[in-house]
C-alpha cells in the first residue's frame, strides 16, 4: 500500500485548550485530511442523544482514569465519537479499524489531531492490518472494547503476556461472539468479555433496523439499480436477515430466504417470504445477500446456475460467505464495473458482480448503520466496559451478558429522547404479577 503517512509527533491546537505537542506513533493516511472527519464526527454527536450525555457525565466522573483502552471497530465517525466518549472519560485510547475496507481515513485524521492514538487506513494489506491490530495492543491493555473478535484472538494467540494487565472487554457482533463462545467452550479464553451483541438494545435495533437499512444504502449508493421487482436473496434470517429482508420487502423485491434452521425457516416463511436451498435460490435471484457468520454460503456450485448480470455482496463480519478465492481463481475474465463493482465472467459463460469485494457492503461500500441506532448500541459498549471497570475484582465468568439494569436503562434514556413515556406498574400489579394465588 503507498501513500500511508506516519505521524510521530503532532502539533495541534484544540478548542479551549492550550496548544500543546501530542506524542505518539500513529499510523494513518493524511493528518491533512482531519477537517473533514471532524464535520463527519461533528454531524454525528449531533444526532447522538445518549452518547452526548454519557460524554458529559464521564467528563465528570473519569470512569475510565488511569485505564488503557484499545478498541477495533469500523472506524468511521460513530465508533470515532465512541472514542471521544471513552477519553473524556479518562480512557487512554488506542484505536484501529476491524475492517481493510471499512476505515475512513478523514476519521482517522480527526482522532489523530484529537489526541488520540490511531493505527488504521482506508484499502489495508493483510499484513498491514494485523500489524495495525499489533501495533494497538502493544500499548498493554486493561480494556478491549472488539468487533469480530481479532483483538482477543490475537492476544491468546501471539501476545498471551498481555493477559494478565486485561480487566476484560466487550464484543459488538455475532461473529465475534461465535469466536469467543467457541474459545471459552474449549477453555482457552483467558479474561472476561462481555457479549454486548445479546443486549436487547444492540440486536433488537442495530442489528434488525441499522443493518436493514444500511445494506440498501451500499447497495443503492453502488450500484444506482433499482430494488423494486427485483428478487432479493437473503441468506440468514437472524436478526441481521431480518432486517434485510424487511427492507427489500419495502423497496418492492420479491425475497427469498435461505436458512439452516428450521425454525428460523418458518418464521421466514410466516413473515412473508420464500424460503428454499441457496442452490435452488442462485437460480432465480438478481440479489444475493449474505448475512450468515459462516464460510461457502454461495460457492463454486451456486455460481455455476446463477442469472446472467446476479449482483452478489455480503453483510457478514468476515469476507468468506461468498467463495471469492473461488472466483478469483477461476473467473476466466475480471472486469471493474464502476467503483466497488467487480464482474465476474464464470466458465459456463455468464457475467456475475461482487460489491465491495465480498466484504461487509454496508461500511466498504457505505457509512454504516445511521447514527441513532449506533448511539444506543455504543451506550451500551461505553457502559459495558464502565461496568467492567467498577466490577473487576466480582467477575468470575468468562462470558458476560449486559446487566439488564444497563439494557434498560438505555432504553429509558433513548425513549426519553425520542418524548416517549411508557406507564409503570401500581403496587397492586407488582402483587398480582408475583403471586401465584389470584
Amino acid at each position: 500500500m503507498t501513500g500511508q503517512t506516519t505521524i510521530t509527533i503532532i502539533k495541534i491546537r484544540l478548542i479551549n485548550f492550550k496548544e500543546e505537542t501530542i506524542k505518539m506513533s500513529s499510523e494513518i493516511r493524511d493528518i491533512n485530511l482531519a477537517e473533514s472527519g471532524e464535520r463527519k464526527i461533528e454531524w454525528v454527536k449531533r444526532n447522538c442523544d445518549l452518547l452526548r450525555t454519557l460524554e458529559k457525565e464521564f467528563s465528570e466522573s473519569k470512569p475510565f482514569a488511569g485505564k488503557k483502552v484499545t478498541l477495533s471497530v469500523h472506524l468511521e465517525a460513530k465508533t470515532a465519537y465512541l472514542c471521544l466518549v471513552l477519553a473524556a472519560g479518562g480512557a487512554e485510547m488506542y484505536v484501529t479499524g476491524s475492517n481493510p475496507l471499512s476505515t475512513q481515513d478523514d476519521v482517522a485524521a480527526a482522532l489523530v489531531k484529537a489526541g488520540l492514538e490511531v493505527h488504521a487506513w482506508y484499502g489495508a494489506t493483510p499484513e498491514e492490518y494485523e500489524t495495525h491490530i499489533r501495533h494497538v495492543l502493544e500499548a498493554e491493555p486493561n480494556i478491549i472494547i472488539d468487533d469480530g473478535g481479532d483483538l482477543v484472538t490475537m492476544v491468546h494467540t501471539q501476545m498471551p503476556h498481555l493477559i494478565p494487565n486485561i480487566i476484560g472487554g466487550c464484543e459488538e457482533t455475532t461473529t465475534g461472539i461465535i469466536r469467543l463462545e467457541a474459545m471459552n467452550k474449549a477453555g482457552e479464553l483467558k479474561f472476561p468479555m462481555v457479549r454486548v451483541n445479546n443486549a436487547a438494545c444492540k440486536h433488537f435495533f442495530d442489528n434488525r433496523y441499522g443493518t436493514g437499512q444500511s445494506v440498501f444504502d451500499g447497495i443503492n449508493r453502488t450500484t444506482n439499480l433499482i430494488v423494486a421487482g427485483k428478487i432479493v436473496v437473503v441468506a440468514g434470517y437472524g436478526w441481521c436477515g431480518k432486517g434485510t429482508a424487511m427492507r427489500a420487502k419495502g423497496l418492492g423485491a420479491r425475497v427469498v430466504v435461505t436458512e439452516i434452521d428450521p425454525i428460523k425457516a418458518i418464521e421466514a416463511v410466516m413473515d412473508g417470504f420464500d424460503v428454499m436451498p441457496m442452490q435452488e435460490a442462485a437460480k432465480v435471484g438478481d440479489f444475493f445477500i449474505t448475512v450468515t457468520g459462516c464460510d461457502g454460503v454461495i460457492d463454486k456450485e451456486d455460481f455455476a446456475v446463477m442469472k446472467e448480470g446476479a449482483i452478489l455482496c455480503n453483510a457478514g463480519h468476515f469476507d468468506c460467505e461468498i467463495d471469492m478465492a473461488w472466483l478469483k481463481a477461476n473467473a476466466v475474465e475480471k472486469k471493474e464495473q464502476r467503483k466497488n463493482i467487480m464482474g465476474y465472467k464464470l466458465p459456463t459463460g455468464q457475467w456475475i458482480f461482487v460489491l465491495a469485494e465480498g466484504r461487509l457492503v454496508n461500511l466498504a461500500a457505505g457509512d454504516g448503520h445511521p447514527a441513532e441506532i449506533m448511539d444506543m448500541s455504543f451506550a451500551i459498549q461505553a457502559l459495558s466496559a464502565k461496568y467492567l471497570v467498577e466490577h473487576a475484582s466480582e467477575l468470575t465468568e468468562k462470558l458476560i451478558d449486559v446487566p439488564e439494569e444497563v439494557d434498560k436503562e438505555v432504553a429509558r434514556r433513548k425513549l426519553a429522547f425520542l418524548g416517549k413515556e411508557i406507564d409503570v406498574l401500581t403496587p397492586e400489579q407488582e402483587k398480582y404479577l408475583n403471586s401465584y394465588s389470584v
